[in-house]
């Protein structure tokens, strides 16, 4: 009986072809721009995923805070009390802490034969690639002995390696930094940006030591020792206000502050940004479905009326019917499966054009998207629960009528 019904809608559409397709259109639309609304979201959802994958999801960053010295603010870290041997302590001291990684950065020209590039130098620790959880691709990473030896040796990432060496092996290469040379001994695997949009694939890596005697001596940083931040791995079981609470303390007492002396350093927690920038994206998903399904709504709202219109030409039709023995559930079943029927090919051919729009979305305006398999089924789901929604009023209808007066309809 079903199959019968089907064979029917599919006859009774092709009865007004350019009606059934101009209130597919609707269909075709509001299905389309579900899944590619749908897709965008996900996107900007997984891209925030992988932000956060890659900072870490258990770091601490310590930063200089700024000065107040006779009424003028300096900015931050116009005067660095930290140094590198608070992060040692930290490491040494403070259960919470799993690893501590002191840092010192700026950009510089590299120079190598005569190729330039300006990119991010980074004075680092062996601890470093630990609490970043930064694999070394090839050759090896910056160790204990190269700090303690002040050594002239690098690690680059993929973009600095590529600007500056293209398809060469860099490994064993010489490259200049204020005229000092430096020997590549290893090449960073791939991190891509951070959630301020930065290339962090455009680094060159040398020992802290050496950045801060041979690269960055001009630099007034406050003391011999100084670093710009302190990035600390907390151990994964270990609260985060427990962690930045043995931090402060610890820095406090090392750097002899007093009761009412404000903190000379900030902790920070990169993934506070990360967070508001996922909580935005899932918003800005829901706000994307929202409006398509409003798209959605109005291609219904033209499947109702087609049908109620179909009702109101085949009265004489429904009229025969009921004289020759249909009940009104098979009236109902009847206009019902048309109903479904026309969202359902709107349906089909609106996953088709959603999935077309989210490949150029992505291709012309470089923004990701992420085409899930429930996705997909989240579409004919609409699609379907359309048909039903909007075809029952005029399936109701249809089966209410009087089988003497409709037979009189003229």
């Amino acid at each position: 009986m079903l199959w019968g019904n089907a064979r029917g809608a599919f006859r009774a559409l092709r009865v007004n072809t350019l009606r059934s397709v101009l209130t597919m259109l609707g269909i075709v639309i509001g299905v389309a721009a579900v899944i590619a609304m749908v897709a965008v979201g996900a996107g900007a959802q997984e891209r925030v995923a992988e932000q956060i994958r890659s900072l870490g999801s258990n770091l601490l960053v310590v930063v200089a805070s700024t000065t107040n010295l006779g009424g003028l603010r300096g900015g931050a870290g116009s005067r660095i009390a930290l140094g590198d041997d608070d992060a040692f302590a930290m490491q040494r001291e403070l259960p919470a802490v799993q690893a501590a990684a002191p840092s010192l950065g700026r950009a510089l020209q590299v120079v190598h034969g005569n190729l330039n590039w300006s990119t991010q130098i980074a004075g680092v620790t062996a601890e470093w690639f630990e609490v970043k959880d930064w694999r070394v691709l090839d050759g090896r990473p910056i160790t204990s002995e190269d700090y303690q030896a002040t050594a002239k040796v690098a690690v680059i990432g993929q973009t600095a390696a590529y600007q500056l060496f293209g398809d060469q092996d860099p490994i064993g290469q010489s490259i200049r930094i204020q005229r000092v040379p430096f020997v590549i001994v290893g090449v960073l695997d791939r991190k891509g940006q951070n959630t301020w949009g930065q290339d962090q694939d455009d680094v060159v890596m040398v020992p802290l030591s050496t950045a801060r005697e041979k690269l960055f001596g001009r630099i007034r940083v406050g003391r011999p020792r100084a670093v710009w931040a302190i990035t600390v791995k907390v151990w994964e079981t270990e609260d985060f206000g427990v962690a930045a609470s043995q931090i402060r303390d610890l820095l406090r007492q090392r750097h002899r502050l007093q009761p009412h002396d404000d903190d000379d350093f900030t902790i920070r927690n990169p993934l506070d940004a990360v967070q508001a920038q996922q909580e935005a994206a899932r918003v800005m998903a829901v706000l994307l479905s929202a409006i398509a399904t409003v798209s959605l709504l109005v291609g219904g709202i033209g499947v109702m009326n087609v049908m109620l219109v179909s009702v109101t030409e085949r009265t004489r039709e429904i009229g025969l019917r009921m004289a020759v023995g249909a009940r009104r559930r098979d009236i109902l079943l009847q206009f019902l499966v048309e109903a479904l029927a026309l969202s359902l090919v709107g349906g089909t051919i609106g996953v088709g054009v959603g999935l077309g729009s989210s490949t150029a979305i992505s291709y012309f305006a470089n923004w990701r998207t992420l085409i899930a398999p429930d996705t997909i089924a989240l579409g004919f789901g609409f699609a379907a629960a359309v048909g039903i929604v909007f075809g029952l009023y005029p399936a109701h209808k249809a089966a209410r009528l009087d089988p003497i007066e409709a037979l009189r309809f003229e």
